[in-house]
């Protein structure tokens, strides 16, 4: 069985990236599908379905936890 990112590739000709990235911009790849998720209850506390995509913000620090 192929997975969806390829069957998108397949598709519509698009990969998870753009072929020529560029220094300063966004990009977010396609969610993979059998992905991790979180139960109902904690998708809504976390604000996401997803732990891969649960990036918490430390109000007043910059970039580790430790500095």
């Amino acid at each position: 069985m192929k997975k969806l990112s390829d069957l998108i590739d397949e598709t519509y000709g698009l990969s998870k990236l753009p072929e020529d990235t560029v220094y300063a911009m966004a990009y977010v790849p396609f969610q993979q599908e059998k992905s991790e998720v979180y139960s109902a209850d904690q998708g809504y506390t976390q604000g996401t379905m997803y732990p891969a995509l649960n990036k918490p913000f430390y109000v007043g620090m910059c970039g580790d936890k430790d500095d």
